[in-house]
C-alpha cells in the first residue's frame, strides 16, 4: 500500500545524517538566488524566502517524486514583473494564487504528460533566454537614485561594486575545484559579506532595497476586488505562470528520473506545485516552482528522500525569524555575482556545439524562443509560439511524405498501396496520386502503411468515392486500423466507401 500522503518510503533505508546536510546545503543555496529573484521583481525580499519556505516544504511532503526541490524559482517570478509594475503586490498574490487552481486542475485531469510535446529547440530557447534575462536583470543594481533619477552608477561606487562582483565570481567558479564540500555560491556571500563587514566598506546592502525581517509567513487575503475586471486582469499573468511552472516542473522531474533510474508522478507534482503556489497567494509568498540548480545540488549531496527537501525549507524559516539582522547586512554586489554565475551555468552553452548539426528551421526555432523570452519576458508565450511552429513545420515535412506504389493484378483489379500520414496538410499531395479518368473499374486503396488521421483525411476520401462513382468505377478501401474504421464510422453520414473487412490485421504501430 502506498499511500498519497506518505512522507517516507520506511521499505527503503534512509541516510538521515546525508539527508539533513543535504537540506542544509540546499538552503543555504536557496536563500540568495530567492532574494535575488524576489528584488529582481521589485517584491518585497521576504516574499523570496516566504516562498522558497512554502514551496520547498509542501512540494517536498506532497510532490511527485523525493529529490526534487522547490522554492521561488525566477522562471515564474519573471512572469509576474509586468503585474507587479502594473497592479502592485496584491494582485501578484492573486494571480498566484490562480496559478495554483490552475495546476491542481492540470494534475487532476493528468495533463501532465503534454510536456512531452515541448521539442528541443525549443527548451534550448526557452532556457536560453531566461538566462539572459537573469544576467541582464542584474544590471540594474549598478543603478542608483540621483535627484529623483535612475542613474548608472560612477566614480568609486561603481569600481567598489566591480570588484565586489568579480570576488564574488571569483569565488563561485574557483571554489568548487578545491572542494565540493560547501556551496561555492554561501562561501562567496560570506566572504564578501565579512570583506565589506570587516573594512567599512560603503556599498549598496539588501537592507537598501528593503528589509527581511519577518516573522512566520501570516495568512493573508489579496485586496483585490473580487470582480470579473480583476480575473481578467490576473488570469493570462496565471496561466502563463502557471505553464512556466509546471513546464520546469515536470523537466526537471524527467532529469531526477534519469539521475536517479527511477520513476516520479508528474500529476502528482503538478498538484503539489498547485498547492504550494495557492498557500504562497494567501501567506505572502511571491509563489515558484521546481528549482533545477538546487535539485541537483541535493541530488549530488547524496539526498534521495524526501527529508532533505523538508529539512531545507525548515532552514529557510529559521533564518527569517532569527537571522533577518545578518541578511539585511549581506551587499547587493554578492547577491549579483551569484545571480551572474546561476545565468551562465542556466545557459545551455551545449546548444552552440550542435547548432551545427540541428536542421535549419529547428535553430530558427530556438533563436526565435529565445527572442521572444527576451524581448516580452514571457516565457509561456514564446514555449508556446515554439511549439506551434515546430508543430507547423512537422506536418509540412509529414504532408510531403505521402506517396503510393501502384500495381494492377491478373483480375485487373488495381491497388493504391498508401504510405504516409494522411491528414489535412498532405490532402493535396494524396489526390494527385489517383488517376480516375484511367484507372480500371475495380480500385483498392491500400493503408497498409499509412492511417487517416483527422477529418480532413474522411473528406478527401469521400470526395475521392465521389469522383470514382461519378464514372462508375467501385472504390474500395483495405487494412484500415481500427481508430481508422472508427472515424470513418463516425463520419458514416458524409463517406459511403466500402471497406474490405480484413478482422485478423492489425498495424504495426498499435500497441
Amino acid at each position: 500500500m502506498k499511500p498519497y500522503l506518505q512522507l517516507f518510503d520506511f521499505s527503503k533505508k534512509i541516510n538521515y545524517r546525508t539527508e539533513i546536510l543535504a537540506g542544509l546545503t540546499v538552503a543555504m543555496t536557496m536563500i540568495p538566488e530567492s532574494l535575488s529573484f524576489a528584488i529582481l521583481a521589485g517584491f518585497p525580499p521576504l516574499t523570496g524566502l516566504y516562498a522558497a519556505f512554502i514551496m520547498g516544504l509542501i512540494t517536498a511532503v506532497l510532490g511527485g517524486r523525493p529529490g526534487l526541490v522547490s522554492g521561488g524559482a525566477g522562471a515564474t517570478v519573471i512572469v509576474l514583473i509586468a503585474l507587479m509594475k502594473s497592479q502592485g503586490i496584491e494582485y501578484v498574490f492573486a494571480a498566484v494564487a490562480l496559478a495554483g487552481a490552475i495546476q491542481i486542475i492540470v494534475g487532476l485531469f493528468k495533463l501532465g504528460k503534454f510536456v512531452r510535446l515541448v521539442p528541443q529547440p525549443v527548451m534550448f530557447g526557452f532556457v536560453n533566454g531566461l538566462a539572459v534575462i537573469i544576467f541582464m536583470s542584474q544590471l540594474e543594481q549598478f543603478k542608483t537614485l540621483v535627484n529623483g533619477r535612475v542613474e548608472w552608477l560612477s566614480g568609486t561606487p561603481l569600481y567598489i561594486m566591480l570588484a565586489l562582483v568579480l570576488l564574488t565570481v571569483a569565488i563561485v567558479v574557483i571554489l568548487p575545484k578545491i572542494t565540493k564540500a560547501i556551496p561555492s555560491s554561501l562561501v562567496a556571500i560570506i566572504v564578501v559579506f565579512l570583506v565589506v563587514l570587516c573594512f567599512g566598506i560603503d556599498t549598496k546592502l539588501v537592507k537598501n532595497i528593503a528589509s527581511v525581517n519577518g516573522g512566520f509567513p501570516p495568512f493573508h487575503i489579496p485586496k483585490v476586488p473580487l470582480n470579473l475586471d480583476m480575473l481578467k486582469i490576473i488570469f493570462p499573468y496565471s496561466l502563463i505562470m502557471a505553464g512556466v511552472g509546471l513546464t520546469e516542473g515536470l523537466l526537471t522531474l524527467n532529469l531526477v528520473d534519469e539521475i536517479t533510474e527511477t520513476k516520479g508522478n508528474g500529476n502528482r507534482e503538478s498538484i503539489a506545485q498547485g498547492i504550494g503556489n495557492i498557500a504562497n497567494g494567501f501567506f505572502t509568498g511571491m509563489g515558484g516552482c521546481p528549482m533545477i540548480a538546487q535539485t541537483l545540488v541535493n541530488l549530488s549531496a547524496g539526498a534521495r528522500a524526501r527529508l532533505s527537501g523538508i529539512i531545507a525549507a525548515l532552514t529557510i524559516l529559521l533564518i527569517i525569524l532569527i537571522g533577518a539582522p545578518v541578511i539585511d547586512r549581506v551587499p547587493m554586489a554578492a547577491l549579483v555575482g551569484v545571480m551572474m554565475m546561476v545565468a551562465i551555468g542556466t545557459f545551455e552553452w551545449m546548444s552552440f556545439k550542435v547548432i551545427n548539426k540541428m536542421p535549419v528551421q529547428d535553430i530558427i526555432i530556438g533563436i526565435m524562443v529565445a527572442v521572444i523570452t527576451i524581448w516580452l519576458h514571457n516565457l509561456a508565450l514564446a514555449v508556446l509560439i515554439g511549439v506551434i511552429i515546430s508543430a507547423l513545420v512537422f506536418a509540412w515535412e509529414s504532408s510531403k511524405r505521402i506517396r503510393a506504389s501502384k500495381h494492377i493484378d491478373v483480375d485487373g483489379v488495381k491497388t493504391y498501396e498508401i504510405f504516409g500520414p494522411l491528414f489535412f496538410g498532405s490532402i493535396a499531395n494524396f489526390n494527385e496520386l489517383f488517376d480516375v479518368a484511367n484507372d480500371p473499374q475495380h480500385i483498392i486503396i491500400d493503408f497498409k502503411h499509412s492511417r487517416v488521421f483527422d477529418m480532413s483525411g474522411i473528406d478527401a476520401l469521400n470526395k475521392l468515392t465521389e469522383r470514382y462513382r461519378s464514372v462508375d468505377k467501385k472504390l474500395q478501401l483495405k487494412h484500415l486500423s481500427n481508430d481508422c474504421k472508427r472515424l470513418l464510422k463516425n463520419a458514416d453520414q458524409i463517406i459511403t466507401v466500402n471497406i474490405i473487412e480484413d478482422p485478423t490485421y492489425r498495424v504495426a504501430t498499435e500497441q
